[in-house]
């Protein structure tokens, strides 16, 4: 795996981790609370009293007192703080998904919270051992600048607890984590995907000959990465074509296979070529115990899909979250069909073709998110209701008569869903009209008389 792949995998697991901001803080505050006392005791004596107005000015028992009381607190604080995450982890995965749970642990406002009250914390107690009271053996030392800091730090936790308390109940909000989750799956989307030219043909894809050798996985889990100058590489140095036909997001097995390889010369591999090719492509493929958004073109969709089809759940019963979700991955898919979502195709310095990357189509996606809320949400008319407005609006983007033809065959299976349900005839009768109002925009056609 390349340098540059291993680096953002590494950054996108640190992200997803509570304890490396927290552990730093920990680490500064250690420095910082052995550090400036001593440079208290070099200053201390010299400083104006312009400055000394400000600074701590009570003897070695009140400064213990103030640190002892700083300390304590700060510990309080932090417990209730990783309570109250936990709580709402616990909440997201319940009541939503437990997909969403990478969302909330790599929340930076709970990391840098954290961070600060361990730090401040930590820094009290280093401090407060070099608190000393006058005897007969040492003179009395109060680290003055030390113990003005550590009352700085009291007071910006004690704003942070407000912020973070504030933060967490904007965040806890489903259409706060709906948003969220559209927003990284979108992000996602422009930073992997072109934008489509609808004048553009659609790439020729090889065939692979029949004497194509299989690609297997080397372990198993998600596949959550590919490193696509690691694999363009070992192509070349094989003189071989690999095609892989998993995208990131699907679940590999160890040992079943992942695509094919074969010779540009139309012969067969030597053993060792191969063997050396195909420890080449596992090493190029990230797999883990999770999907991540990192370059998962549909990770985002599921995890709508998901809210979606938990909010239909009969422990839920919140159809009103169903429908705000449904929307969402409205604007995701036709944002999605506007991208390139065919095949990536790697070519080496002199233009040859050498790695092929399968990528879900417009079918594959439209399956994922309409599936479960088509299914789930089949006896509730506002669901259908929002499905077939989402077909529609799909059905004002798509351009691609392929596309076209996977919107039209979701509507006929909706169409058939509504059919069978046993809806009064107002509801029938809204049903049938928004599904006429998605067969018009798939046609390009605005109705004379719509319906509100």
């Amino acid at each position: 795996m390349s340098p540059a792949s291993l680096l953002r995998r590494a950054r996108n697991e640190w992200r997803t981790q509570l304890w490396p901001l927290p552990a730093a803080g920990i680490v500064l505050a250690v420095l910082l609370g052995v550090g400036l006392p001593r440079v208290d005791r070099a200053i201390d004596d010299a400083l104006p009293s312009a400055v000394t107005d400000y600074l701590f000015g009570g003897g070695a028992t009140s400064a213990r007192a103030a640190l002892e009381a700083i300390s304590g607190s700060l510990i309080t604080l932090t417990a209730l703080t990783f309570s109250l995450t936990v709580v709402t982890l616990q909440l997201a995965s319940s009541q939503f998904s437990p997909r969403l749970l990478r969302t909330f642990t790599r929340d930076r406002v709970v990391h840098v919270t954290l961070a600060l009250f361990l730090s401040t914390f930590t820094y009290a107690l280093t401090v407060l051992r070099t608190v000393r009271e006058q005897d007969d053996k040492q003179p009395q030392f109060v680290p003055q600048i030390s113990v003005t800091l550590g009352f700085v730090l009291a007071l910006a936790s004690v704003l942070g607890l407000v912020f973070f308390l504030a933060h967490l109940a904007r965040e806890i909000r489903v259409e706060t984590m709906l948003r969220t989750v559209h927003a990284e799956a979108s992000s996602t989307a422009r930073g992997l995907l072109p934008r489509r030219d609808a004048a553009a043909a659609a790439p020729a894809l090889p065939v692979p000959p029949a004497t194509a050798d299989l690609l297997l996985a080397g372990s198993s889990g998600f596949l959550v990465g590919v490193d696509e100058q690691a694999l363009l590489s070992a192509a070349v140095e094989a003189d071989a074509v690999v095609l892989l036909d998993r995208p990131p997001g699907s679940s590999l097995v160890e040992q079943t296979p992942v695509g094919l390889t074969w010779s540009r010369s139309g012969g067969r591999f030597d053993p060792d070529v191969l063997a050396q090719l195909r420890r080449d492509v596992d090493t190029a493929l990230s797999t883990g115990f999770e999907r991540t958004e990192d370059q998962d073109i549909g990770y985002g969709l599921r995890q709508l899909t998901d809210v979606a089809s938990k909010a239909l759940s009969p422990g839920v019963n919140d159809p009103t979250t169903a429908v705000h979700a449904l929307g969402h991955l409205s604007a995701l898919l036709c944002e999605l069909a506007g991208l390139d979502l065919s095949a990536r195709l790697l070519h080496d310095e002199d233009g040859l073709l050498r790695v092929v990357l399968a990528r879900p189509n417009l079918a594959d996606l439209l399956e994922l998110s309409l599936t479960q809320p088509r299914r789930y949400g089949s006896t509730d008319p506002l669901v259908l209701g929002r499905l077939l407005m989402l077909l529609r609006e799909l059905g004002w983007v798509v351009q691609d008569p392929v596309q076209r033809r996977a919107v039209k065959h979701q509507l006929d299976r909706l169409r058939a869903t509504a059919r069978g349900q046993d809806f009064d005839p107002t509801e029938t009768e809204r049903l049938d009209a928004l599904a006429e109002l998605a067969e018009q925009a798939l046609e390009g056609r605005w109705p004379v008389a719509d319906i509100s």
